[in-house]
């Protein structure tokens, strides 16, 4: 059989074969006087089994442990593992569509910030209404940065104590407040008298507590002048002026 006839036999391409020559998967024939290579029914015999042994999903290097002679690991050995592997895939397919079945039943649909934790988008559709804000927006876009950014206990705190502060009509008329003054603020100048006023409204709106990991995540303080750099002006410094009253108050 020419290389092409083999090929058409087994199942493979011709290309294929090549590759598994030049991996040492398949011996080459030699070539006869014609200059062609003959293969015979031995290499066929060896092609199948190595398209066997892919399609079960061995990778070429266990396939060669499998074919050669002084096998380092016997067929069993090696399918046993790939079963092991396989099932550990399984259970990751599982648990990613348990979390992608949440995020499409959860109550007001997938957010624009998605996909994010079923908790943290049960949070944005709770808050849904400041939408309008764009202020609004970018906090729910750095909140959703922050819990795929932290470690997940951290994460999962983060939104619950979010929940816990947004919860109460009284807090959600708070932060109304606060993300109108800041987005008054999009064409001021950081010297703006408003800016006081505003940084003291988001202050006002969150407690003790609240992001006791972010310092970590943020030790070199490049995520603050990312968050900064998007913002104009004197909404950065009402920002500024917000942490350091956080920081004064809470010594």
């Amino acid at each position: 059989m020419r290389i092409g006839e083999l090929a058409d036999v087994v199942g493979v391409t011709t290309r294929a074969v090549r590759h598994y020559h030049h991996l040492g998967l398949l011996p080459e024939p030699e070539r006869r006087a014609n200059g062609y290579r003959e293969y015979g029914l031995r290499h066929a015999v060896v092609l199948a089994r190595i398209r066997r042994l892919t399609e079960l999903g061995l990778g070429l290097a266990e396939v060669r442990d499998v074919l050669a002679d002084d096998a380092g690991k016997d067929l069993v050995e090696v399918l046993t593992e790939l079963d092991e592997d396989l099932a550990r895939q399984e259970e990751a397919i599982r648990e990613r569509r348990g979390r992608l079945r949440a995020l499409l039943e959860a109550e007001g649909g997938v957010p624009a910030e998605g996909p994010v934790s079923p908790q943290l988008a049960a949070l944005f559709a709770g808050t849904a209404h400041l939408s309008d804000s764009p202020m609004a927006a970018k906090d729910r876009e750095i909140i959703a940065f922050l819990e795929t950014a932290m470690p997940p206990e951290a994460g999962q705190q983060l939104v619950s104590s979010l929940s816990e502060v947004l919860g109460p009509p009284e807090a959600m008329a708070r932060a109304n407040q606060a993300y109108a003054l800041l987005d008054a603020l999009a064409d001021a100048e950081p010297d703006d008298p408003r800016v006081a006023e505003a940084a003291r409204a988001l202050a006002d709106c969150i407690p003790p507590g609240l992001f006791p990991e972010i310092g970590e995540l943020d030790h070199d303080g490049s995520v603050l002048r990312a968050f900064y750099a998007d913002l104009a002006p004197a909404q950065a410094e009402a920002i500024r002026r917000t942490l350091r009253i956080l920081t004064e108050e809470r010594r």
